[in-house]
């Protein structure tokens, strides 16, 4: 029997766009239409002054995949996104395994802990830099008096100056940002864990090791998953830490593909677009690689 579309089941049908509606124009709005744009612009001819000046073809990719840097560039990208997400991981799992430990002081080490999360990214990036001056920086200070930088070359060692030191620190800067966050979501997931389960390791006579490796990880897995997912993409598009400590410098020895991006703007708009559909081809490249690798579909039984 042929049911008829009545005003009344109509409105019902459509019930639920009032409540996922606004969530969909956002989405399109934010998210959605500004792909759209960068994709658009990266096939135009943009003057320095954003004036479009007609159809581009696929100039502004050739000349993107001509620049000699770019190739440096994105190995560079690479190492920095692998680099910075394995350490905070692997400090945040040994972290989020000590605060959900009962030792004295533990409410106040976490929330000790959240103050890099809390500060501005920017802020904590520029106060590195002031303490990394080769001239009057604490860290620097402290590195000479105890005869570091006599044994790296002298007391005007500049680090954010020295390709061979400036990335180093700059993954440091980003772990330190990145650790809090991390910690809390694993942390989260070890609170999650039923407590008998780990009763009836001990009462099958499992090692803490054993009891960690095939419980407490595999139990961890979605936590982990998340926190390592999101980090991957944070790290990719981070922008504040690298321009404000070494603009990418010593020539582009510290930049990756965002501050390339970045640069590229001042010059040509079209190629800079053209770098953005690069940078966002390679998020979702790496995200889909993480989320296979790390087999987010399988349950845990």
């Amino acid at each position: 029997m042929q049911q008829t579309l009545t005003p009344v089941r109509v409105m019902r049908a459509l019930g639920p766009l009032a409540w996922i509606g606004p969530a969909i124009v956002l989405i399109g709005v934010v998210v959605v239409w500004p792909v759209v744009v960068m994709i658009q612009s990266s096939f135009l001819k943009i003057s320095r002054f954003g004036v479009v000046q007609g159809a581009n073809g696929t100039d502004n990719y050739t000349k993107l995949f001509a620049e000699p840097d770019f190739a440096g560039v994105m190995f560079r990208s690479l190492v920095w996104v692998v680099a910075v997400v394995s350490i905070t991981v692997v400090l945040s799992l040994a972290l989020a395994q000590l605060f959900n430990q009962r030792f004295p002081g533990r409410r106040f080490a976490r929330w000790a802990l959240i103050a890099p999360w809390a500060a501005s990214v920017l802020m904590t990036a520029i106060i590195f830099k002031w303490m990394l001056d080769p001239e009057v920086g604490l860290i620097n200070m402290i590195l000479h008096k105890v005869g570091v930088l006599d044994a790296l070359g002298g007391a005007d060692a500049d680090p954010l100056g020295n390709a061979s030191t400036a990335m180093p620190w700059l993954v440091f800067v980003a772990v330190f940002v990145s650790l809090p966050f991390t910690t809390y979501a694993l942390l989260a997931g070890l609170s999650a864990i039923p407590a008998d389960v780990y009763e009836a390791a001990k009462m099958d006579g499992a090692s803490k090791l054993r009891t960690y490796w095939s419980i407490t990880l595999p139990l961890l897995r979605p936590a982990l998953t998340v926190a390592a997912l999101i980090n991957v993409m944070n790290v990719f598009n981070s922008f504040p830490i690298i321009w404000a400590m070494t603009h990418g410098q010593p020539g582009y020895s510290t930049a990756t593909s965002t501050i390339f991006m970045y640069i590229l703007k001042g010059s040509d708009i079209g190629e800079s677009a053209a770098m953005s559909v690069v940078n966002f081809g390679m998020v979702i490249i790496l995200t889909v690689i993480f989320l296979r690798v790390s087999k987010w579909r399988t349950e845990v039984r």
